[in-house]
């Protein structure tokens, strides 16, 4: 089921209510895990969570394990959806370069620490034994088509020359790496809040020296730290 598929509110009451009892299973599944973790986890608990019958999750989903495979799948996708909307506020003036990076830099962040994103990279990690290929199957349900979509508006600003690079897509997963990858520690995996200051001066930092590898003259404000020496 695509993301906008489980979105849909449109059709017949018997087809919406179908669609929100998934939707409660889905989300009440993913507690779940994220609490026990996929062994400890229980049909029984997740049916209790949801507020459903247990065979209500066999006809729905299937099995833990067919449950489980679709909770991280899912999750991911309806993630995605919202960091592409990031990009709707991506600069494309020259002005607006770093003002603009460090506002997709915020959003993005925020999407990427919101408790549900959180909850799936944890069990990520902890079941990458157990799943060895859910790993490339949520990358390909989410991630990977933010940073496809990302590349393509940096190529853009390069082919305006207001970027240097040569590997769109490398540098998009450099900039997320840039903005994002020092807060797992911060927040212990999203078990911790993190601090509002602190993940500003991440972002700060992160697009600053992302404008230092990739920048131009003509693209990054000469009187800006970044701008010097570029």
């Amino acid at each position: 089921m695509s993301v906008g598929e489980t979105e849909k509110t449109t059709g017949s009451p018997g087809d919406r209510g179908r669609m929100d009892k998934r939707r409660a299973i889905v989300e009440a599944a993913l507690r779940v895990f994220a609490r026990v973790g996929y062994a400890q986890a229980s049909l029984d608990q997740i049916a209790t969570e949801a507020g459903v019958a247990k065979p209500t999750i066999y006809n729905h989903l299937g099995s833990k394990e067919n449950l489980f495979r679709h909770v991280m799948t899912e999750t991911a996708a309806r993630s995605n959806a919202k960091t592409m909307d990031v990009l709707e506020s991506f600069p494309n003036e020259p002005q607006d370069l770093r003002p603009g990076l460090e506002d997709v830099a915020q959003k993005l962040v925020d999407c990427y620490c919101d408790e549900q994103s959180e909850s799936v990279r944890r069990l990520l990690y902890a079941e990458a034994v157990r799943f060895p290929d859910l790993f490339d199957a949520v990358r390909a349900s989410g991630p990977d088509q933010f940073v496809d979509a990302l590349a393509g508006r940096l190529a853009r600003l390069a082919n305006a020359g207001q970027l240097r690079i040569e590997d769109p897509v490398r540098a998009a997963n450099q900039f997320i790496a840039l903005v994002y990858e020092e807060l797992p520690g911060l927040s212990g995996l999203g078990t911790r809040p993190l601090d509002h200051a602190e993940v500003t001066k991440v972002v700060t930092a992160g697009v600053d020296t992302f404008l230092r590898a990739f920048g131009t003259r003509a693209g990054v404000d000469p009187g800006t730290a970044s701008g010097t020496g570029v």
